[in-house]
């Protein structure tokens, strides 16, 4: 290749790319279309027949002789014991082959409509969903640095969640408000994912009367007849692990999934303080605790949809703190899927996890090991897909469009290689001669805008014209980014009596709950 040649393509790449960002300015780039992911690229299961016995046999021996804890709530003890369940105080035992012969009514798959129906989500089989960080209580960004979350936060959250097209679902809790009691903030985040955004989201749980309150606002946003008849919302819920499952689950579970909706339980096992020091018994365990929450869930409603969770992290064993990006929370990502799609049942895995106080190096290694093993594992419904830091304690504005970003890539990976006649261009093969270029030819022309995925957030361009615009780091990039997608912001048409239905039930509410702060 001459110089003349070479300068040549380097105009033309730089040209290609400008109108590639260009189009992909919105976030797209080439991320299916679909609001969420309908994969083909295979499952990576690595558990060979011998190891996937060994573990089921102990997931059935947890279950049938050492039992799981079910606290607090006489009604679901008397479920077990309707179900011919063996009651030891609140230790509840079952058959194994009885407790997954009930799983088997939940649904492999289920939709969740949105307000805007264009944004369902399918949940389980081949489909990925993906949703930001839940439940931090602390947000930062690159102007104002740490702090409580507030009510302000939760809202640009929510918009920016909204707008980006590579985060298919609400979740809830996207920050803590934490300038409103805690008795009633589940109202305000209710009301905001119900007017700022049209996707789909999750309910309260942390008290059966707060998830009564999200069955209850969601009817007026769907009504009755489609709630009796559709997953509307879901909770997320997670075990006291070890082997206890408390009134908070057992409530939330009756409170939903009496009304057909949906229920994801995440056993949350640190191993080393809620589980051994083992990934395969920690694995184990959260299967059994799982698969026993499933059973009550088809118990309460034969049908109702249900997810089942895995939250594992490794611990340093000399300061306690989780430790996230490792290898042992990986292979228990890949473990659970295996075992999950055994079971017959959707799975919920964590997504961009991290330890890291910014987005630094530390930060990004992590949430790239955590997600790329969440992606292969085959997560069906990907909670702190975005935004995550701090081990789940703060959520980052430039973190959460930073992994939106990278979300886009693992869609395009998801999709699997296009093998169709246009993606081996024997056209082009035609129209380029031996030790010619295909940057100018028919081929190129007709796919540069969607051949690669091209991160809105990553700069590939020379060092001289990353200088010239003013030598910016990806946080600030980044910062950039979720600014003007705020500034860009208009909130979904919603039916104005809906909207006025929803206040008054929020302001009812309000009146009739006293403050409480903790």
């Amino acid at each position: 290749m001459d110089d003349q040649t070479g300068v040549d393509m380097a105009r033309r790449k730089s040209t290609i790319g400008a109108r590639a960002r260009q189009a992909g300015e919105d976030g797209i780039g080439t991320a299916p279309p679909s609001p969420y992911l309908q994969r083909r690229l295979a499952f990576f299961d690595p558990l060979d027949d011998a190891t996937m016995a060994q573990l089921e046999a102990q997931v059935d021996w947890l279950m049938q002789d050492i039992g799981i804890a079910f606290r607090d709530d006489p009604k679901a003890l008397e479920v077990w014991r309707k179900a011919g369940a063996r009651i030891d105080g609140d230790r509840v035992r079952m058959e194994a082959a009885q407790v997954r012969a009930l799983c088997k009514t939940a649904p492999r798959q289920f939709t969740q409509i949105a307000r805007n129906r264009t944004r369902d989500v399918v949940i389980g089989g081949q489909n990925q969903v993906f949703a930001p960080i839940y439940g931090a209580p602390f947000v930062r960004d690159l102007q104002k640095g740490r702090r409580y979350g507030d009510l302000d936060s939760l809202e640009k959250l929510i918009k920016l969640t909204y707008m980006h097209p590579n985060l298919h679902h609400g979740g809830l809790v996207i920050c803590e408000p934490c300038d409103v009691p805690v008795s009633k903030r589940h109202l305000d985040m209710l009301y905001l994912h119900m007017t700022c955004s049209d996707k789909p989201h999750l309910g309260a749980i942390t008290e059966q009367s707060r998830a009564q309150d999200s069955v209850d606002m969601v009817e007026i946003v769907f009504g009755r007849e489609v709630m009796d008849q559709q997953c509307v919302i879901m909770g997320n819920v997670n075990t006291n692990s070890p082997l206890l499952v408390d009134k908070v689950v057992t409530q939330a579970i009756e409170t939903y999934c009496s009304r057909g909706q949906g229920i994801v339980v995440v056993p949350f096992i640190l191993s080393g303080a809620m589980g051994p020091v083992s990934t395969a018994a920690s694995v184990t365990q959260a299967m059994a605790e799982a698969l026993m929450c499933c059973a009550f869930s088809q118990l309460i409603r034969p049908g109702a949809p249900f997810v089942l969770g895995n939250f594992l992290s490794s611990m340093s064993l000399k300061s306690g703190a989780p430790t996230f990006g490792m290898p042992e929370p990986i292979l228990s990502n890949y473990a659970i899927g295996q075992m999950a799609r055994a079971a017959g049942l959707p799975l919920r895995c964590g997504g961009s996890l991290t330890a890291s106080k910014i987005e630094d190096a530390q930060a990004a290694y992590e949430s790239a090991d955590s997600m790329h093993s969440t992606m292969l594992a085959g997560a069906n419904f990907v909670l702190h897909a975005a935004g995550w830091m701090e081990g789940g304690l703060c959520t980052g504005f430039e973190k959460l469009v930073m992994d939106a970003d990278r979300l886009g890539g693992y869609q395009k990976l998801g999709a699997g290689l296009d093998s169709s006649p246009e993606a081996l261009a024997g056209d082009a093969y035609g129209e380029v001669e031996p030790a010619g270029h295909f940057l100018g030819s028919a081929h190129t022309m007709r796919n540069y805008q969607t051949a690669f995925y091209e991160p809105a957030l990553s700069d590939s361009e020379n060092v001289e014209s990353w200088e010239e615009g003013g030598a910016k780091d990806m946080r600030q990039r980044a910062y950039e980014r979720w600014t003007s997608l705020l500034r860009a912001y208009e909130p979904p048409p919603i039916n104005a009596g809906v909207k006025e239905e929803l206040q008054a039930y929020v302001d009812r509410r309000k009146s009739e709950i006293p403050d409480a702060w903790y």
